[in-house]
């Protein structure tokens, strides 16, 4: 029997965005009076208190000197063209949705116009312009308006994006700068309602709006989770995660969302495609209903699916381990995994990643000066750790008491075979949750002319070392052919496991301070390292999806048949091109050659 469709949950936090920057206009990173930094509003573990080791740290690993009065202005006068209006689409819209679901506002407009692509996108709209601007925002509340909109754009030939959380960090929301039809953003999140739960099959039919903060509140008011958490998990959306075949960082327990999901609704111009029952498995011939997973925009609008649930953990438990090095600490990853022990989640963070949580504690009570020094003269006397090379891994364990147990005593165990050292539950807790935090620091340093992005792959075991060797050696050496200031900021994590290899996480960036068009640059450099990466064993993404930063590298990832069939199911599905944003194999061709070594305008 299925429950009643649960209420919207009254949140306890104001939700307020930045709009163009990343995420809650609570949380910002900002410079106190004496060059310490601190995190505003209460949102995260890291809010409230003075940093005075974050901004040492950056100018160490940088080798740059801050200038705290060198601000980059943010271009106050955001162009945006007036919208291109296709007048009997516009007014057949009318009839057909209640008042009040669309908005041809400039500055929604604006907002709905891009992602969270650092170059592509946020550094556009922030100093410069961005070439196209969506002409109407339509805001569905039901599958049936959903499917009249696209109904309506097929009629009168308009183009339709899918919108969800507006998370993206692969291009795939910039807009085709040569599309001449009028472009509407379909803004998916009015459709975030739990239509059923059916517990005791442990399924519920979610409307793909729904961002993963309110799945799960709302799931852990009848004491259920989905247990999907990515990075971004706050603001992207059920529909996005399919779009983008996305990973989130309990995939160990709760898989990956295609693991999740066993049904999905995708609209488009010919007809609804999703399958008539819902089942935990089926052999039914080729699944039609595959083909929303990594769609990106391009078949048609996903407007709810069927996730499978789990009750809530009864034990949570967080831990941490220090590794002498790097190496030592993923040899420590393939034996756990090869030992059938994995916690929900495991993250390995290099001796910068470890070194950067360091610098974003607190003033130290003399208390904890006190531990410190012991805690250091342990690891260097004692261990014969140098603390200029050790690793640090932080793990989630859940499930039941006895589960939990085993994991605990399993990891303990192998970790100790490695020479791990247990930094305790406080610091593990503390370095899953700076995930959501840590967001927010890019567009704090790019006002301080820094430029940096995350980018991922996902790598065979016996490569992970030549991957991350490679793409450290080509970044130094873009960063000298470019004539950078300082150094090179590269730093990788490996953030999922899976039998045969793992993710790789890479943050990367520079400072851009007296550098011209440093966009150009960065993107230039960007591209160089994905090459690297894939030159040395690694995938196109693992996570983040292709869009039309990576559409340069399809061709090493599938062959011209597989490509052509994909052409062949797009025209199938949508003719004529009415969901036209042109990403993965539909953005080949369409990018207009740049040299990044022509500094004129």
């Amino acid at each position: 029997m299925a429950d009643k469709t649960l209420n919207k949950e009254a949140t306890h936090l104001d939700e307020t965005t930045w709009g163009h920057r990343w995420g809650y206009r609570d949380t910002r990173f900002v410079v106190n009076s004496d060059g310490s930094v601190k995190v505003t509003g209460a949102r995260y573990a890291v809010s409230g208190y003075d940093m005075p080791g974050f901004i040492p740290f950056l100018e160490e690993v940088l080798d740059i000197k801050f200038d705290l009065a060198d601000v980059k202005p943010e271009r106050a006068d955001k162009p945006v063209p007036p919208p291109i209006v296709n007048r009997e689409f516009v007014n057949a819209l009318a009839a057909a949705l209640p008042a009040g679901r669309t908005s041809d506002d400039a500055r929604e407009r604006l907002l709905h116009s891009h992602g969270q692509t650092t170059v592509d996108e946020i550094y556009q709209v922030l100093y410069t312009h961005l070439d196209r601007v969506v002409d109407l925002v339509v805001y569905p509340q039901t599958h049936e308006e959903a499917a009249d909109l696209v109904r309506l754009a097929a009629v009168w030939d308009v183009c339709l994006v899918p919108y969800g959380g507006g998370t993206s960090v692969s291009a795939a929301l910039k807009l085709p700068a040569d599309e001449t039809r009028m472009i509407v953003s379909v803004d998916m999140r009015r459709m975030d309602a739990i239509e059923w739960i059916d517990r005791e099959n442990m399924r519920a039919c979610v409307q793909a709006g729904i961002t993963g903060a309110h799945l799960e509140a709302r799931l852990a008011e009848v004491g259920l989770t989905c247990g999907h958490e990515p990075d971004s998990m706050e603001l992207s959306t059920l529909g996005g995660w399919i779009a983008t075949n996305a990973s989130g960082m309990k995939k160990n327990r709760y898989g990956n969302i295609e693991d999740i999901v066993e049904n999905v609704t995708l609209v488009t111009p010919e007809g609804v495609i999703e399958q008539l029952t819902n089942m935990p498995r089926v052999s039914m011939g080729i699944e039609p209903q595959w083909l929303a997973f990594g769609s990106e925009g391009n078949l048609g609008l996903i407007t709810r699916a069927v996730i499978r649930v789990h009750d809530l953990p009864a034990v949570k438990e967080y831990g941490s381990y220090v590794f002498p090095d790097f190496t030592t600490g993923t040899a420590f990853l393939y034996d756990l995994e090869r030992a059938g022990a994995l916690p929900a989640s495991i993250r390995l963070v290099d001796n910068v990643q470890f070194r950067f949580g360091q610098a974003l504690k607190g003033r130290p009570t003399a208390q904890e000066k006190l531990m410190s020094r012991v805690q250091q003269t342990f690891l260097e006397s004692i261990k014969g750790f140098d603390l200029r090379q050790i690793s640090a891994a932080t793990v989630v364990m859940e499930g039941s008491a006895a589960e939990v147990a085993y994991q605990k005593a399993e990891i303990r165990r192998v970790a100790a075979a490695h020479g791990g050292v247990s930094g305790g539950a406080h610091n593990g807790q503390r370095g899953y949750m700076l995930t959501y935090a840590i967001a927010y620091i890019r567009d704090f340093l790019t006002d301080y002319h820094i430029i940096g992005e995350t980018y991922e792959t996902t790598v065979p075991w016996s490569r992970i070392h030549e991957v991350i060797a490679a793409v450290e050696q080509r970044s130094r050496e873009m960063h000298r052919e470019f004539g950078l200031p300082g150094q090179s900021y590269v730093s990788p994590r490996i953030t999922q496991l899976y039998h045969t290899g793992v993710c790789i996480y890479f943050t990367h960036g520079f400072s851009a301070r007296g550098v011209e068009h440093p966009d150009r640059a960065f993107a230039a450099i960007e591209h160089a390292m994905r090459e690297t990466i894939m030159a040395h064993g690694g995938s196109i993404s693992h996570h983040h999806g292709v869009g039309k930063l990576r559409r340069d590298f399809i061709p090493q990832t599938l062959t011209p048949a597989a490509m052509e069939l994909l052409r062949e199911v797009k025209d199938a599905a949508d003719p004529t091109n009415v969901f036209g944003i042109g990403n993965n194999i539909f953005a080949m061709g369409e990018r207009e050659t740049t040299d990044f070594t022509d500094d004129t305008d």
